[in-house]
C-alpha cells in the first residue's frame, strides 16, 4: 500500500543548525530519507522544521528541490517576513507554518493567530502546531480564530485527549506520528479520532525522531496495519495527508 509520510525532518549539516536546550541533532540528509522511502512505498511526504533549525529556510528548500514534486514543507517562519520570501517559499512548496510550541525555536506562541491568518489569506497555507494536548484548553480561544490546523505526535499525552477530540470534531487533522513520544497506546485513542472524523488522521515516520524515547521503526507501520481494515488504512497512510498537503492537485 503506498503511504503520504505527513511528517519527517531533513537535518543536513551543511545548513545552519541551533541547539535546542543544548542538543544539535546528527545528520539524517536527503539521501538516508530515500534509501528508506524507496523501500517502503512512500510516494510522497513533508519535511517538517524543527527546532534546531529556527528560522533557516535554506535547508528546506534544498531539501525539497532534491526530493521532487510530491514533497511539500513546513516552515519555522518569523512574524515579520517579507511577502519576496513567502513567494519563494511557496513556489519551492511550502505549504504551512510550524508553531513549536513544545520546544521552541519557532515564532512565539502569541503570534499564532496573526501570523496563522495572514499565511491562509495571503497562500492558502495552514499552521501546523507541536503542543502537547494538556495544553490545549489554554489556546482554545486562539485555536478557534484560526481556519486550518494540524496537531503532531497524537497530543503527545492521555492528559487532554478530550481537548484533542473537540477540534477532531471541528475538522482540524491529527498526525499518527511519533508514537514513541507519546504516554498512552496510540491504537485506541487513533480508534477514537477516526470514529470521530475518518479524514482527520494522517500517518508520519517522524524520523529520525530525534529526542524521542522510542525512536520510529517499522512496527509502527504494521501496529496500524494489524488493527484498520484496508480502507481505513488507505485514508490514515495516503488519501487524508495527500488532500491535506495538495498533492492530488499535482496529480490532476
Amino acid at each position: 500500500m503506498k503511504i503520504f509520510d505527513s511528517h519527517f525532518h531533513i537535518i543536513n549539516p551543511d545548513f545552519p543548525l541551533v541547539e535546542n536546550n543544548g542538543y544539535l541533532p546528527p545528520a539524517f540528509k536527503v539521501e538516508d530519507y530515500e534509501a528508506f522511502r524507496k523501500e517502503n512505498h512512500i510516494i510522497g511526504g513533508t519535511v517538517v522544521s524543527g527546532s534546531f533549525q529556527a528560522f533557516d529556510q535554506e535547508y528546506l528548500k534544498d531539501a525539497l528541490e532534491r526530493l521532487g514534486n510530491n514533497f511539500f514543507g513546513v516552515a519555522n517562519i518569523p512574524v515579520n517576513i517579507s511577502d519576496e520570501e513567502l513567494e519563494t517559499l511557496d513556489k519551492a512548496r511550502v505549504v504551512a507554518v510550524r508553531f513549536n510550541i513544545k520546544r521552541g525555536g519557532s515564532e512565539k506562541p502569541e503570534h499564532i493567530e496573526k501570523l496563522s491568518n495572514y499565511l491562509y489569506e495571503k497562500l492558502n497555507w495552514h499552521t501546523e502546531l507541536y503542543v502537547d494536548s494538556k495544553d490545549l484548553k489554554d489556546l482554545k480561544t486562539v485555536l478557534g480564530n484560526i481556519p486550518k490546523f494540524s496537531i503532531d505526535h497524537l497530543g503527545l499525552s492521555r492528559e487532554g485527549l478530550e481537548d484533542l477530540y473537540h477540534w477532531v470534531e471541528k475538522g482540524i487533522k491529527i498526525k499518527a506520528t511519533g508514537f514513541g513520544r507519546i504516554d498512552f497506546d496510540p491504537i485506541p485513542v487513533m480508534k477514537q479520532i477516526y470514529s470521530i472524523n475518518p479524514d482527520a488522521l494522517m500517518f508520519g515516520t517522524d524520523l529520525p525522531s530525534t529526542r524521542a524515547k522510542i525512536p520510529f521503526n517499522e512496527k509502527d507501520i504494521q501496529i496500524i496495519r494489524d488493527h484498520f481494515s484496508t480502507g481505513e488504512q488507505e485514508k490514515i497512510f495516503f488519501t487524508n495527508a495527500a488532500e491535506w498537503y495538495g498533492m492530488n492537485k499535482l496529480d490532476s
